[in-house]
């Protein structure tokens, strides 16, 4: 009897051990995940779902996200985002959300003016002055925000094609 309980003991040890490593062995964050954790691009994100590109921006990459604010998107005239929210705008929605990402992982010490492609194609114009960053006509107001599949950089206004 004390040899069968030693080893259900020894098994629930095993079971309970096993059970807090495979609870550990979660990869780091996806680019979406941090912008939920970050809690200041709920319009952002509520956008990313609406175009249907969560897959996308939790794929591998790499990739860089210019992710404008909740503040940033309360810029554009009243009724857009809504506007763009609905289904019928789903692709105009995709194509500006596509214009916030280019298809490789630039931190901020890499950066160099110019035209960049993003990954609907179209460029946007990079700019380095003494002020800082601006991608189009945004400031960039934070960087180098890690995930596990490329990097955020927070601009103060959403850019458009």
């Amino acid at each position: 009897m004390l040899k069968k309980l030693k080893t259900i003991g020894i098994l629930t040890i095993a079971l309970v051990t096993s059970t807090a490593f495979a609870g550990n062995t979660k990869a780091s964050p996806d680019i979406v995940d941090v912008a939920i954790k970050a809690g200041s691009f709920k319009t952002l994100v509520a956008a990313v779902q609406a175009a249907g590109l969560v897959d996308t921006l939790k794929a591998e990459g790499p990739y860089t996200v210019f992710a404008p604010t909740d503040e940033a998107f309360a810029k554009l005239p009243e009724g857009t985002v809504a506007s763009l929210l609905k289904p019928e705008n789903k692709q105009k929605l995709t194509q500006i959300l596509t214009y916030h990402v280019i298809p490789a992982k630039v931190m901020a010490k890499d950066v160099k003016a110019g035209q960049v492609k993003t990954v609907n194609g179209k460029e946007v114009k990079v700019s380095i002055t003494d002020h800082g960053v601006s991608i189009n006509q945004a400031k960039v107001i934070k960087t180098d925000i890690e995930a596990s599949n490329g990097v955020i950089h927070v601009i103060d206004h959403v850019i458009l094609p």
